[in-house]
C-alpha cells in the first residue's frame, strides 16, 4: 500500500467510522480500522460486530494494499496533523508509515485477512427517503427506545415499510413514539422490521452533512439493513422478535388537543 491524502480528509473519514469501533470486546482486532485502497480512494472500515461504517475518501493511490491499525491511537495522531498532504505507506507487511510535513510515525497493525467480514447487502427490499425527512423521523422516536437489554426488542425501533410510507415506532414500557413519513421511492411489498435504536441515532449523526436521498435496503432474511449515503455506507444487525402491537394503545377518540 502506498497513497497520499490530504489530512482533512483523512481526519473526517476517521470521524465518521469512529462510532463503529468496538469498545467492549473479546475480538480485540475490532478495535482496530480497516484501510483499504478502492480503486482512486482510501476506504475506511470499522465494526462492533452489530454495526458496521465504511467512508470513502479522495486519494492518490500508487499501490493497493490492506491493513488494520489501531483506531484510537491513528485518529488522535492524524487529528494532531496540520493540514497538508499525508503520505501513508505499508513499508512491511503489518507496519503502517505516516509522514505529514515534518511530522512521521510508525504503527504497527494486524493482517487485514483477521479483520471480520462485513455484511453484503445487495437483494431484498430497496427503497429511499429523503435526508430532511428521516432525520425528523428519528428524532422523534429515538428517545423513546428503552436503554436496558431486559427486553431486546424495545432497545430496538419499529420500521414499517408499506407503499410509499414509513412508519417508525419506539416504546420502552413507559412512552411511545410514533412518526410517519414518505418514501421517495414506494416499496413492493409490507415489510416491518426492528432496527437497533443505537445504529439509526448513528445514521441520523452522519446524515448532517447530507443532501442527496438514503438508499436503505433489508436483505430478504430480515436480518441486516444497509444505509447508503454519499461515500458512506452503514450496515446493522436487525433485532429479532416481534415488536409490540401498539396501534392499540393510542386513542382513537379525544376531547382536548
Amino acid at each position: 500500500m502506498k497513497l497520499t491524502c490530504l489530512q482533512e480528509n483523512l481526519s473526517r473519514g476517521l470521524n465518521v467510522v469512529g462510532r463503529a469501533v468496538a469498545t467492549r470486546t473479546t475480538l480485540p482486532i475490532t478495535n482496530n480500522v480497516l484501510l483499504a485502497t478502492d480503486q482512486s480512494r482510501l476506504k475506511l472500515t470499522a465494526t462492533n460486530l452489530e454495526m458496521a461504517t465504511s467512508c470513502w475518501i479522495g486519494a492518490k493511490v500508487e499501490e493497493e494494499g490492506t491493513i488494520t491499525v489501531p483506531a484510537r491511537l491513528l485518529t488522535e495522531f492524524i487529528s494532531s496533523l496540520p493540514n497538508d498532504k499525508i503520505e501513508i505507506n505499508l513499508s512491511q507487511r503489518t507496519t503502517l508509515e505516516l509522514k505529514c510535513a515534518r511530522f512521521e510515525a510508525r504503527i504497527s497493525g494486524v493482517d487485514a485477512k483477521d479483520f471480520p467480514p462485513i455484511p453484503k447487502v445487495e437483494a431484498g427490499i430497496a427503497t429511499k427517503v429523503e435526508v430532511e425527512a428521516l432525520q425528523r423521523g428519528i428524532s422523534q422516536v429515538v428517545f423513546a427506545a428503552a436503554t436496558e437489554e431486559s427486553r431486546p426488542v424495545l432497545t430496538g425501533i419499529s420500521a414499517e415499510f408499506e407503499g410509499d410510507l414509513l412508519t417508525l415506532a419506539a416504546a420502552d414500557g413507559f412512552r411511545l413514539a410514533v412518526h410517519k413519513l414518505p418514501l421517495a421511492a414506494p416499496v413492493s411489498q409490507k415489510t416491518t422490521v426492528i432496527i437497533p435504536a443505537r445504529t439509526l441515532a448513528e445514521l441520523n449523526r452522519l446524515m448532517v452533512d447530507q443532501e442527496e436521498a438514503v438508499d436503505i435496503t433489508v436483505d430478504p432474511d430480515k436480518s441486516q439493513a444497509l444505509f447508503r449515503l454519499k461515500n458512506i455506507e452503514l450496515v446493522s444487525q436487525l433485532v429479532q422478535g416481534a415488536f409490540p402491537n401498539y396501534a392499540q394503545l393510542i386513542p382513537q377518540s379525544y376531547s382536548t388537543r
